[in-house]
């Protein structure tokens, strides 16, 4: 298997790497002088006093900088989170949350259902997604062979949600106990950053582990499941177009 960071490097490799949010436990002057170097520069930062990671929008990031950051996150030093472009991008993913106003840390069933649900859909059309779990809900990713315009990107993913969620209705729970958010959002493309696969959660600490049809795999599964969706499972711009005919015909 190739090293972790240049799996991390060519999967992302569509996503801008001069910018992003790192989550981590540093603060203060002196962590900030060692943040930014070589040109690199702070847009805004975010503490906390409840216990979970402060984030820091970094920009103008040089190449070995990135390197550098993305390593810290492999080695579970810290969180890197990407931006999406603002005209077109060659992947996409829906971020599933828990929206359970009683009990949101656990996975609870209108998810489960919810995750098979949205897996089976898009691999019927040809895109099948690569599942990494995420707190309390799920990354969805899907990467394309190829940049397409973030319009079609949303419009898809505004009817494979609308089809998930009612199929949630009709198996009698509550779609609303699901909430979706679309990478990327047409609406918010400078504000909106996602965490990349390989870190820990900043919520539960715990491993950004890949779901399969089977169950979820432990970490070094997780790794070689990655490296092997990205040799084999990149979809291809035709077949994600006749995916987004074949959804747009429907009822």
């Amino acid at each position: 298997m190739a090293s972790k960071l240049n799996l991390l490097k060519e999967f992302y490799s569509g996503l801008p790497k001069d910018s992003a949010k790192l989550e981590t436990n540093g603060y203060g002057f002196g962590f900030l002088s060692q943040l930014l170097t070589d040109g690199s520069r702070l847009e805004y930062g975010e503490l906390t006093l409840s216990g979970l990671l402060h984030k820091y929008k970094i920009v103008n990031i040089p190449q070995h900088r990135m390197d550098e950051l993305l390593a810290s996150h492999i080695a579970k030093e810290c969180n890197i989170c990407l931006y999406f472009n603002l005209k077109d991008n060659n992947m996409f993913c829906f971020n599933m949350d828990n929206n359970h106003k009683t009990n949101n840390t656990i996975v609870i069933p209108e998810m489960d259902l919810a995750i098979r649900a949205i897996r089976n859909q898009l691999s019927e059309l040809g895109c099948e997604p690569l599942i990494i779990a995420s707190g309390r809900g799920y990354h969805v990713w899907c990467r394309l062979d190829s940049a397409v315009d973030n319009n079609l990107l949303y419009q898809f993913m505004l009817r494979v949600a609308a089809k998930t969620m009612s199929t949630i209705h009709k198996n009698g729970y509550d779609y609303h106990n699901i909430k979706f958010n679309f990478y990327p959002d047409t609406r918010n493309y400078k504000v909106v950053s996602l965490r990349l696969f390989g870190s820990e959660h900043a919520k539960n600490k715990t491993f950004s582990f890949i779901l399969t049809p089977d169950g979820l795999l432990d970490e070094a599964a997780s790794w070689e499941y990655f490296a092997t969706y990205l040799r084999n499972k990149t979809i291809a711009e035709s077949k994600f177009k006749a995916a987004y005919a074949a959804i747009t015909k429907r009822p």
